[in-house]
């Protein structure tokens, strides 16, 4: 098994290239199926202890790595039984089940089993199982301890997260060669509990990537506070947002934080507190500039959007004033600008659709000229160059009032320090999670800015 993190995420289309070329390289389908099969096995032995398993086949490929998987459990004296819809189809998955010599069950007959393995359909399913197929693996994940998806859990599609009929939850799910999208968005992604990665030799490659831990590094002993970063943020009509992405900015890593036009002192002291007017955007020291949380959509709003867009620093756009500005006005700033709604604001923005969570952030990303940063339990980071990063494992505690504003807050620092967009967004989405789930269950985002530091230094 590999880690998620920086793994390359693969769509159905682009997993099928890539074992195409393993084959015109001369390795062949059987081979592939092979190592899939063995690999598979190798990991339900370590966590099967001596329970029997149930192995779920298919009439593809998914299945044929069920039965490679079955022989091997077998021939290491491990309790295994196959059940099946029917005959397999593909060339390899035949040759695999003439290798098993153990009975298989039909499908709808089979009895449960302490562990199930779901090998009945993998990459690129584009219909949702049928009606008695689907009942049935419903029944038997019911009734298993350990339930383990092969490659993804049927049911699931592979590119955009759907959900195609009823899925199981799973205990894991076993990626062959590469993760797809449907292993990190949602709704799919929320089926799996964990995924792994199996190596079978093929040679994956994507500019989509899973978020990884950041490396960050301290201060050099050369560093002042104008060095390490000048953020300034734009107060509006709530005030409190505007203080939360304050402390968020200062504890995210920024040497000096400006927050601009609010009357608010609640905000830490080492927060600046000034005026809102050009000159103070005119400030060549500042390395980011924030406008969004609690901006409010007034005519005051408007006109403190519009100084912002006309300055000359990059600029994070969040919250009320995503609703404020346009597609066309952002394409034509020339200083790097990162936009950070929720799937909402980015509706109101570039339109609703029903495309996959990455091809949307993407084509975002491409018409506005910056970097989005597309919020959610399943965030996806993306630049109009077509690097992507999809982040996971953000915890659910995230879904109260504040923790986008926190969010906000740490883009403008982390955009500071780094210079880079794609990397201060990294930066940013990874640190708010990690800050989540040091501050425990049903914390405030108070709570969150607070525990920034702490996700700072696990990064160091």
């Amino acid at each position: 098994m590999m880690p998620l993190d920086c793994r390359p995420i693969l769509t159905a289309a682009a997993m099928r290239a890539a074992e195409e070329r393993a084959v015109a390289a001369g390795t062949s389908v059987e081979t592939l199926m092979e190592r899939a099969g063995t690999a598979i096995a190798g990991q339900v032995r370590r966590l099967a202890g001596d329970q029997e398993v149930l192995i779920l086949c298919g009439p593809g490929n998914n299945g044929g790595d069920g039965y490679v998987a079955a022989r091997v459990l077998a021939a290491a004296g491990h309790p295994v039984r196959v059940a099946a819809t029917g005959e397999p189809r593909s060339a390899a998955a035949i040759a695999a089940r003439r290798r098993w010599d153990g009975a298989v069950e039909i499908l709808g007959e089979a009895r449960r089993a302490p562990v199930l393995v779901d090998a009945l359909f993998g990459t690129g399913l584009t219909r949702g199982l049928e009606p008695e197929v689907a009942a049935t693996l419903t029944c038997l994940a019911a009734g298993a301890r350990l339930r383990i998806a092969v490659d993804l859990p049927s049911g699931a599609a592979t590119d955009d997260g759907r959900l195609l009929s009823p899925v199981p939850e799973y205990d894991l799910t076993l990626a062959l060669g590469a993760l797809k999208p449907s292993h990190l968005l949602l709704p799919a992604a929320a089926r799996a509990r964990h995924v792994a990665v199996l190596d079978i030799g093929v040679a994956a490659e994507s500019e989509v990537t899973a978020l990884t831990r950041p490396r960050l590094s301290a201060p050099g002993a050369e560093a002042h506070k104008y060095s390490r970063g000048m953020v300034a943020i734009v107060a509006g009509a709530m005030p409190g947002a505007s203080a939360l992405a304050a402390s968020a900015a200062a504890g995210g890593g920024a040497g000096y934080v400006l927050l601009l036009g609010s009357a608010t002192d609640q905000v830490p002291h080492a927060v600046v507190r000034r005026r809102f007017d050009p000159v103070t955007l005119a400030d060549h020291r500042i390395d980011a500039l924030l406008i969004g949380p609690g901006l409010g959509r007034d005519e005051r709003a408007r006109e403190r959007l519009d100084a912002a867009i006309d300055s000359d620093r990059p600029l994070v756009i969040d919250g009320d004033a995503l609703r404020l500005v346009s597609v066309e006005v952002v394409a034509a700033r020339k200083a790097p600008t990162i936009l950070t709604p929720h799937m909402g604001e980015f509706d109101a923005l570039f339109g609703a659709s029903d495309a996959a969570k990455t091809d949307r952030a993407l084509a975002a990303a491409r018409s506005s000229g910056a970097t989005i940063v597309f919020k959610g339990a399943d965030t996806v980071i993306a630049e109009p160059d077509g690097n992507l990063r999809v982040a996971t494992g953000a915890p659910t505690w995230l879904s109260t009032a504040g923790t986008g504003d926190v969010l906000a807050g740490l883009v403008a620092a982390r955009l500071a320090v780094t210079r880079d967009p794609l990397a201060a967004a990294g930066e940013a989405v990874w640190l708010h999670g990690e800050a989540a789930r040091r501050a425990g269950p049903a914390f405030i985002a108070d709570d969150l800015a607070r525990h920034l530091p702490e996700a700072i230094a696990a990064c160091l």
